[in-house]
């Protein structure tokens, strides 16, 4: 059984479960998968600073009692500015988030790229090296639009 595509709503910014005629889409599971990982908020580490100054953790609040965290912390790079030390975080938020999927046997291993794309646009390049040796690559380059 194959999970419910989801695919990225660029003009929306969120993801979106795909159509396929009358029913949900199916398959994709990979690439769903690094979507969820990568854009869903991951709750914050005690000594994060919270970027709104809310103090809010986001997350879920079951990972809170939970080893295994879902999501990532790109969220808290809403307000950072545009220098390597961001790029180095983003690279490090991207690695831990889909690190589940490399220990649970999903894939062998994932290749990583963060770079400036445009003036205040931050993009990532994932490539995900299945077991099999195939790989899936996607790129993000509109989730971080409006970092200054």
């Amino acid at each position: 059984m194959t999970d419910t595509t989801t695919v990225w709503d660029v003009a929306n910014a969120r993801g979106d479960w795909q159509m396929s005629g009358a029913l949900l889409a199916t398959g994709n599971d990979l690439s769903t998968a690094v979507l969820i990982s990568l854009f869903t908020d991951r709750i914050a580490e005690p000594d994060d600073v919270i970027p709104d100054g809310s103090n809010d953790p986001r997350g879920w609040w079951g990972d809170e009692f939970s080893a295994v965290k879902i999501g990532s912390r790109l969220w808290l790079l809403t307000r950072a500015k545009q220098t390597q030390e961001t790029l180095q975080r983003a690279y490090d938020y991207i690695v831990e988030a889909l690190q589940w999927m490399i220990d649970d046997g999903v894939v062998a291993k994932f290749d990583v790229l963060v770079e400036w794309t445009a003036a205040g646009e931050l993009g990532a390049q994932v490539v995900a090296y299945k077991q099999d040796g195939s790989t899936v690559a996607n790129a993000y380059t509109w989730a971080w639009q409006g970092l200054n």
